[in-house]
């Protein structure tokens, strides 16, 4: 059973390593590659809202999936 308040924990450093840890394989890949482009194009201002946007979902989808599980 995986600990809802881990999977938050992982996905605040590493957006995607807590749907990692909640056996979302694809999610986590698919996250992590977003949160890498959108934080690559911060140096164009244009990224940072979006990469906030993954960041935070990636936390809450992680949250909820260790809740369920």
């Amino acid at each position: 059973m995986a600990s809802p308040l881990l999977a938050v924990i992982l996905s605040f450093f590493i957006p995607g390593l807590g749907q990692f840890y909640t056996g979302q394989m694809m999610k986590a890949l698919v996250l992590f590659v977003l949160a890498v482009v959108f934080g690559g194009l911060s140096a164009f201002v244009i990224g940072i809202p979006f990469y906030i946007l993954v960041w935070l979902y990636s936390m809450y989808d992680a949250y909820t999936a260790a809740k369920s599980a």
